[in-house]
């Protein structure tokens, strides 16, 4: 086990993490976050399963030569915290109470299952799959951080980044551009990070509308040479606005903090009052924002549409209970609710009374 380094550039650790000259107790800080227990308490009862060996390579990191875990580090972290608290050195009571209950055999943390490649080339497929499109996903900023090292690092095209990692191109395209993105925004000074990063679900997502695209000038269709900066210089400006009313900062909240109202978000950015709006306000309003757009004409549609699937529900059985008071009180409320509803389009309520006269008129 002493033989086996963490990786100091895996993706899970973060942008502003990862550096490969980040030591191995800063990276076992972070990691001891990851939930090891876990793994330690299978180890404990099951031992290391050889089909779950580490994948190693051999790297310079801290200007020697070793062999680097890109793909297991968190099994490797779970190994060393085991050790260290067995060894009388525990980082929590947690850990000390495993340590107690473990009855490994000899020679646990001497021989462990592992598989070396040649490079992280040789095996980025194997990531990908496991990572990106797999059961054991990253999260979507460190999918992102990986496909664009993919990109950048390996040279490949969307689409060799397609068949690598066995996504579609317009998912892997977003991911890239979504990520540059990101790292163009972490050079202005107005726009906070800390409130984008834990976010970046909502870039990845708000990308795919065409009002985001429209305003920031991005090409989603471009190459990847072409999307280093994703935004032109001259709407820098607007890409603040953009991550201010998405994410908000210490001194302002975001528009909405709900990630299902970012297709809604879109459609406003394609109307020029609710721009115009957004763009003056100091502290804009999303419900103002989404009158101008007329965006919220679907929801009072889905209102309306509810409420008279209710009624006709209640019209299977109401004249049974027509007597009821509990039943009478509801009509009459539910009769001047409809009244001044149909009040606000005059020509509908002219044809109602119309029809229901002509159906007196019948009977």
């Amino acid at each position: 086990m002493d033989d086996l380094l963490l990786d100091p550039t895996n993706p899970r650790l973060g942008r502003r993490i990862a550096s490969k000259s980040l030591k191995q107790n800063e990276i076992l800080e972070v990691m001891k976050d990851w939930s090891p227990e876990e793994l330690a308490v299978s180890f404990i009862e099951s031992g290391f399963w050889p089909q779950e060996a580490l994948i190693l390579v051999k790297e310079t990191i801290y200007r020697k030569k070793g062999l680097v875990v890109v793909e297991g580090n968190r099994r490797l972290a779970a190994l060393k915290l085991l050790k260290s608290a067995i060894d009388g050195q525990p980082i929590s009571a947690k850990w000390k109470e495993l340590a107690a209950s473990s009855n490994l055999p000899k020679g646990f943390f001497s021989e462990i299952p592992y598989i070396e490649v040649e490079n992280r080339a040789e095996v980025s497929a194997y990531l990908g799959f496991r990572h990106v499109t797999g059961i054991k996903e990253w999260k979507p900023a460190e999918k992102a951080e990986y496909i664009a090292k993919l990109i950048e690092e390996e040279g490949l095209t969307y689409d060799q980044v397609r068949k690598k990692i066995g996504s579609k191109v317009p998912a892997v395209r977003q991911h890239y551009i979504a990520y540059r993105l990101l790292l163009q925004m972490d050079q202005q000074e107005e726009i906070d990070m800390d409130f984008v990063e834990v976010k970046f679900s909502v870039l990845y997502l708000s990308l795919r509308t065409q009002g985001v695209q429209s305003y920031l000038g991005v090409d989603l269709q471009a190459e990847p040479a072409a999307t280093k900066n994703p935004v032109k210089r001259a709407n820098i400006g607007r890409l603040v606005n953009y991550a201010t009313w998405l994410f908000g900062n210490e001194k302002t909240t975001p528009l909405f903090s709900d990630s299902r109202y970012v297709d809604e978000f879109g459609k406003i950015l394609e109307n020029d009052d609710a721009i115009e709006y957004l763009e003056r306000t100091k502290s804009p309003r999303f419900d103002v924002a989404r009158r101008k757009a007329g965006t919220a004409v679907d929801d009072v549609v889905t209102y309306v549409l509810a409420a008279s699937d209710s009624i006709q529900l209640s019209l299977t059985e109401a004249h049974v209970f027509r007597k009821d008071p509990e039943l009478n009180k509801a009509v009459r409320r539910l009769a001047q609710d409809s009244m001044q509803l149909v009040r606000v389009f005059p020509n509908i309520l002219k044809e109602v009374i119309s029809e229901l006269s002509e159906d007196a008129s019948a009977s």
